[in-house]
């Protein structure tokens, strides 16, 4: 039995072997990248769900803080709560994430290989990042904007009466009638209501955050950099680097997405600028950084996570090191220069 064991298991490895080997690296990039984004936003997505009622519910939900707000959401939603919207984060994140880091992997081959002059430095990862993000932003974003109406809606239990407790109808029940309902009250303008303060924040954030990724992990010796500890701290560098520089503009993303139903009879929905204007004039400049230390708490472990798995899956899926793809890339474009020469 135990000989018959091992034979099964020498087969499946066989076989995997084969299935990785003969997968394109672009394939295995969006794989790792999908993995990455899914399980680090699944880790955090109480604190995301908090985080974006402090943005959005700044009466009912500030005032009483963030130890305030987990125990209300858990008295009226119970543990669930915390996961409201999940459904369609991961949704978004998983083909985002995927995207995100394809994308870059691309971006900086092309860069590199139609710009030598560029070298490894700054320049090349803040550019590939950005445009990584902006990518990765437009194919998704109407996912987030879903995620946010459904993590804004606070759903009471009819056996409580808590004092504090704004109750409100469910607006959406899932996340097909949250898509369903938007579009027929606004068409695909109303899918990516919010998209314009999302690219204006997504392109220094993603550029930065890759940026003092790849620099932090350049400063580390050799030996010490595949080491996880070490992809974690990177990790969580970064994501607090680029998330404090740009954490306004997602605010302001916020409550563009949620205007409809704050405002349901108004009918001019305010633009990226208006909207910034808004939040000063009426809120104050501090609502701008509104959530913001709940967002360190979550920005730090998940993109810590997000970087640190998106390595250990490349590495599993035998992904070549990206200066190991560019030598190879560089390789191939000289061998078939002088074919296209003659032809």
């Amino acid at each position: 039995m135990a000989g018959r064991r091992e034979e099964r298991e020498r087969e499946v490895g066989v076989y995997l072997d084969g299935v990785i080997e003969g997968m394109p690296v672009v394939a295995k990039e969006l794989i790792a990248g999908g993995v990455a984004g899914g399980f680090a936003k699944t880790v955090v997505a109480p604190l995301e769900r908090v985080k974006i009622l402090f943005q959005t519910r700044r009466a009912e939900f500030q005032s009483i803080g963030l130890l305030g707000s987990c125990r209300k959401i858990a008295k009226t939603e119970g543990v669930l709560g915390f996961y409201r919207g999940n459904g369609a984060s991961v949704a978004r994140i998983v083909p985002y994430a995927a995207l995100h880091f394809m994308a870059y992997e691309q971006y900086r081959r092309w860069i590199i290989d139609t710009f030598p002059g560029v070298g490894r430095g700054p320049i090349l990862d803040l550019t590939a990042g950005s445009f990584a993000g902006g990518t990765a932003v437009l194919f998704t974003y109407p996912l987030d904007l879903v995620r946010t109406k459904l993590a804004y809606q606070v759903v009471g239990s009819p056996k409580m009466d808590l004092k504090g407790v704004i109750p409100t109808e469910q607006v959406y029940i899932g996340i097909l009638d949250c898509f369903s309902k938007t579009y027929k009250e606004a068409g695909i303008r109303g899918l990516y209501r919010g998209v314009a303060p999302s690219l204006y924040g997504i392109f220094p954030y993603a550029g930065l955050k890759f940026y003092f990724y790849e620099e932090m992990k350049r400063r580390v010796p050799e030996d010490y950099r595949k080491g996880i500890t070490v992809k974690l701290v990177c990790g969580s560098v970064a994501g607090l680097l680029g998330q404090t520089f740009t954490y306004p503009l997602d605010v302001v993303r916020r409550q563009m997405q949620v205007q409809r139903l704050l405002a349901p009879n108004s009918g001019d929905m305010k633009g990226t600028m208006e909207s910034l204007a808004m939040i000063v004039q009426k809120q104050g400049w501090k609502q701008l950084f509104s959530g913001l230390s709940i967002n360190y708490m979550k920005v730090v472990p998940s993109v810590a996570i997000g970087f640190t798995v998106y390595d250990v899956v490349k590495a599993f899926l035998r992904v070549p090191s990206r200066d190991e793809a560019v030598i190879e890339l560089v390789t191939s474009n000289t061998k078939s220069q002088p074919s296209s020469l003659h032809s």
